[in-house]
């Protein structure tokens, strides 16, 4: 963002606003037609006026600063596989003044009421059907009823624990419901987040203007959920799919904020009808489940089957009371948009009230009357699913808009609908307001919507006084929803008085224990930790050798055997890659041609499995998921490395001189990220993970690399020697102690067996060793885990091993014995892996938990 504010008096708004052209026929949120900035914008517009192009300049790398390190734009791009794009957080704020709140929370928390009283009839006594108030169609025909759910009332009949609804303000200055949120409500994470930003980059605005904070609502919600579960400390787990990119950081960011764990299906499981959570200590007790994925996925036992994302007999736990689900399964039927049309009489019927908050027009073609209606004002109405988002017209998908149909098209969508009208909704062409946004240094109106949250608190539903504002990209007003992708902004709700002050990110002295223990660590973070680990070691050591064999390449090497070694080591780093061996035309053209042809695909090409590319998205991936454990200054590490890793590299043929750069800038960003990711984290069992995956990828990766260059031939001659100790970066080490040449039995010594080289495959071991007596017991002493005995056994047979016998060769130079350990090695540290991840991540033969009882037992 670049700002160019022109310097004129504060009193004097034109300056500013002479820029801002006004979208014909819409309502704009900042600017009357007639009488200029509203009045409870006059303020902020001041304030902006006064400040400097300096100030204004400061505040917004700030603000991207800040964007840049929480991992907003890293997060939604780097699940998704696809370029990263940057989080859009305009400055400029959409201001809602206190009498049109007021108006604003009465309706949505009737609203709220109104939907969660539908849900209790319908997967209750179903009077609303039996009385002809809604059409059996609309419901039973709704794959989100979930039959099993009949009959299953939540504590204190609360179906709706979240509810969110998108706002448009129409153009004559009244909001309109556009859209219900009840199955699983995201945003408030990123609405809070947008908060966040701008209290910190514009803090005199918030000393200055009466704006009512979110602590307050966080805080209800919180207390809400903690009254429902009858317990002073339950354990909260807040549900989610980390592939779907729209919503995991909203998830993270909120989980981390209120406390709760975050935690996908495969970290839950249920036993004797009770949910618990898998973590590396264990199975624990969950009391309430905070879902953040539809329904309908959540159990794959009796709803979803195809579903991989939910917990196999949570429904069961849920009819059992054992577990609260909030929302609670099914709540996604009250989403649908055919349901709208039908509110206003609801609303009478169930609250005896009116509906203070209209909807969007809606009109379900499954009615007679409304499908006449539809069809002869078709250039007037936006036509969409009503239930599921299948494709109206061949490719088509999402609204289509009536007025943008050919005759042909005109003509199939109308037989369609008189065909299969219940499947069909219209709704009125929504035609948005317009709010300011930043833009090339001035003001420029775009089309936006609001999302409001609400939330049951312990004396009924309450409304966050703010919301997440998302505005188009174009000044298309004629927009009936605003997509991903699109731009965001903070909303400010103001006070006439001054507003609460209180805050969930600090407490007052005294009112908080110290606490040197980690929360329990869900059993898919500490996986996480343990590939992260292993990434960034595995992306370090294949950049390493690299290095070490481009620097001989500029030599021009011509003797057979120094070739014969280079090759060694480079195939050592293609084993599991797909890339082809050398080719007999390569063979022809020059002795290294196929090293360099093969380094420069493992390097540079995207798609080679176990190459550099694919290993730094998979570590950014990874550290992504594991964003809450890594310091601040360790992801900007991770931001530089990866954007290092990915850069373009120059056309043509392989370059030697542009490659040696490229590895020693990827060797020094990677070092700096493996520093500040270990040095930052609190010893506790993540750092323990995060550490093992190190250490065992680089044990693994060294023990290959000797089993190339020593089990055969005469390493003293060929080079082997030297090349291995810069691989392992320990040719200082070897010189200091020795100041000699190296020799065969101090390098073996020296990389293999000695405990306080950290690069030797001996101090791995021995790191390992220690991890794995320090985790939780997985069996009862004096028994050893699978994991305990494999480096047990890894652990002794190094300790023992003895030099001169690794050292001696037959007749046609082979080491017999050297290739056996190593050997062993390369077969163990694999299994390793697999027995921390069976007893640790997928809990495959769960240990029982002590209050975990059977049947007989507890009768």
């Amino acid at each position: 963002m670049n700002a160019r504010l022109p310097q004129v008096g504060a009193e004097d708004h034109q300056s500013i606003l002479r820029s801002y052209d006004l979208i014909p026929g819409i309502y704009d949120e900042m600017m009357d037609p007639a009488a200029g900035p509203r009045p409870h914008w006059q303020p902020f517009v001041a304030g902006v006026q006064a400040m400097t192009e300096a100030d204004l300049n400061g505040y917004l790398r700030k603000a991207e600063r800040m964007l840049r390190d929480s991992g907003f734009a890293h997060s939604l791009a780097a699940l998704a596989g696809v370029p990263e794009r940057p989080w859009e957080l305009d400055f400029v704020p959409l201001l809602i003044p206190a009498e049109e709140w007021a108006l604003l929370e009465a309706g949505l928390v009737q609203r709220a009421r109104l939907l969660n009283a539908v849900l209790a009839d319908l997967y209750g006594p179903q009077r609303l059907l039996e009385n002809g108030h809604l059409p059996a169609a609309l419901v039973f025909a709704n794959p989100h009823f979930l039959r099993p759910c009949h009959g299953i009332a939540p504590r204190d009949g609360i179906y709706l624990n979240t509810y969110a609804a998108d706002l448009g303000r129409g153009p004559d200055g009244r909001w309109w419901v556009v859209a219900d949120r009840t199955q699983a409500p995201a945003g408030a994470g990123y609405a809070l987040e947008n908060r966040l930003i701008m209290s910190r980059c514009m803090p005199n605005f918030f000393r200055q203007t009466h704006i009512h904070r979110l602590a307050v609502f966080f805080q209800k919600l919180h207390n809400g959920l903690l009254v429902r579960t009858g317990r002073d400390d339950p354990r909260i787990v807040l549900l989610t799919d980390e592939a779907k990119v729209d919503s995991y950081f909203d998830h993270s960011y909120l989980a981390r904020y209120l406390g709760y764990t975050l935690a996908e299906g495969a970290d839950l499981t249920v036993r004797q009808n009770k949910v618990y959570l898998k973590t590396v200590e264990g199975l624990v007790p969950v009391d309430l489940i905070l879902r953040g994925i539809d329904s309908e996925l959540c159990d794959p036992l009796e709803l979803d089957t195809q579903s991989s994302l939910g917990v196999a007999g949570l429904l069961q736990a849920a009819r059992a009371r054992t577990v609260i689900v909030a929302n609670a399964l099914g709540s996604g039927l009250v989403e649908s948009k055919a349901m709208m049309g039908f509110l206003p009489n609801l609303c009478r019927v169930l609250l005896d009230e009116d509906l203070i908050l209209p909807n969007t027009a809606t009109w379900w073609c499954g009615q007679d009357d409304a499908l006449e209606y539809v069809v002869r004002n078709l250039d007037a109405v936006a036509i969409d699913q009503a239930f599921e988002p299948r494709p109206l017209l061949g490719s088509t998908s999402g609204p289509i808009l009536g007025s943008d149909l050919t005759d042909r098209q005109r003509e199939q969508v109308i037989q369609r609908l008189k065909r299969r009208g219940d499947d069909f909704v219209a709704q009125e062409l929504v035609v948005l307001s317009s709010t300011p946004i930043w833009q090339e240094g001035a003001l420029h109106p775009r089309p936006m919507s609001v999302r409001v949250f609400i939330a049951a608190s312990e004396d009924g539903y309450t409304a966050m006084p703010g919301g997440l504002t998302r505005v188009s990209a174009t000044d298309n007003p004629k927009a009936a929803l605003l997509r991903r992708g699109q731009g965001a902004k903070d909303t400010w709700v103001l006070s006439h008085s001054p507003t609460s002050t209180y805050s969930l990110l600090r407490s007052r002295v005294g009112t908080m224990s110290p606490r040197r223990r980690s929360k329990d660590i869900p059993s898919h973070s500490a996986d996480n930790l343990f590939w992260l680990g292993r990434y960034a070691e595995r992306a370090e050591d294949m950049t390493r050798a690299v290095r070490s064999v481009v620097r001989r390449l500029t030599e021009d090497p011509s003797d057979p055997l120094e070739v014969t070694v280079l090759q060694r080591v480079v195939d050592v780093l293609l084993d599991k890659t797909d890339i082809a061996p050398a080719s007999n035309d390569e063979v022809g053209a020059g002795v290294t041609t196929s090293i360099e042809r093969q380094i420069n695909s493992l390097m540079f090409e995207p798609a080679i499995q176990y190459g550099l590319q694919i290993t730094v998205a998979d570590l950014k991936r990874t550290a992504t998921l594991s964003r809450d454990w890594l310091s601040l200054e360790a992801w900007r590490a991770l931001s530089r490395l990866h954007l290092e890793a990915t850069r373009s590299r120059l056309p043509g043929r392989f370059d030697v001189s542009e490659t040696i750069e490229r590895t020693e800038d990827l060797v020094q960003a990677l070092a700096t990220f493996s520093g500040l990711e270990t040095e930052n984290m609190t010893r506790d069992y993540g750092w323990r993970f995060l550490d093992m995956g190190r250490r065992l990828e680089r044990g693994w990766h060294l023990a290959r690399i000797l089993r190339g260059l020593l089990v055969r031939d005469e390493p003293e001659e060929d080079g082997s020697l030297v090349l291995l100790l810069e691989v392992a970066d320990s040719i200082m080490t070897y010189r200091w102690r020795y100041l000699a040449t190296p020799m065969m039995a101090p390098v073996i010594d020296l990389l293999l067996l000695d405990e306080t080289n950290p690069r030797s495959v001996a101090f791995q071991i021995a790191a390992l060793l220690q991890h794995v007596d320090n985790l939780p017991a997985v069996v009862s002493p004096p028994a050893r885990s699978d994991a305990q005995r494999i480096i047990l056994s890894l652990s002794t047979a190094v300790r023992l091993a003895e030099i001169p016998i690794l050292c001696e060769a037959d007749a046609d130079g082979y080491r017999g014995t050297l290739a056996a350990l190593l050997d062993r090695l390369d077969a163990s540290l694999p299994r390793l892996s697999e027995a921390i991840t069976r007893d640790y991540f997928s809990h495959a033969e769960a240990r029982r938990p002590v209050d975990l009882k059977p049947a007989a037992e507890e009768a």
